[in-house]
């Protein structure tokens, strides 16, 4: 059977990167992402935001500079893929799942006025990719043999 799980959201960071280590030092950031969407209210015949919450996670070298470069607030345009997680609550015993996104690229979004990140460049943007999952330990598979990434030059960063 064939199957496809790729995501692509554009939205702001709900709280500043939260980076921690894997055993082998392996860098993993986790953000929350809040991406509107429009919907008209059936009742007033008005159009509506509505904010959608995701929780993001990136390893590597991915990891790294969304650290860096990242706050509460900031726009960041993400692709990655949905994974399903699922656990039993130690204190209550109840069965929980969630899905989140595992980011494999992202881009600088908006420009420096906006409190974006500015692109540049003749892609309009700054990307960095992080290593495809393996058969490995770990939630984003196994990656000692190094991430595979768009090398970003501290330089060519426009802020």
């Amino acid at each position: 059977m064939a199957s496809y799980n790729r995501v692509i959201l554009m939205g702001n960071l709900t709280r500043d990167p939260e980076m921690r280590y894997t055993a082998s030092n392996m860098p993993v950031v986790k953000i929350g992402l809040a991406v509107n969407d429009r919907v008209k209210n059936r009742q007033t015949d008005q159009w509506e935001e509505r904010a959608n919450f995701f929780d993001c996670t990136a390893f590597g070298r991915t990891a790294e500079l969304v650290n860096q470069y990242f706050t509460k607030g900031r726009p960041i345009f993400i692709e990655g893929k949905l994974r399903w997680d699922s656990w039993e609550d130690k204190q209550s015993g109840a069965k929980r799942s969630k899905v989140e996104v595992i980011i494999d690229n992202f881009q600088f979004v908006g420009g420096r006025e906006d409190g974006g990140q500015g692109g540049g460049g003749p892609r309009g943007g700054r990307s960095a990719q992080a290593a495809p999952a393996s058969s490995g330990g770990g939630p984003g598979g196994d990656y000692s043999a190094g991430p595979q990434y768009d090398p970003v030059d501290p330089n060519d960063i426009p802020f």
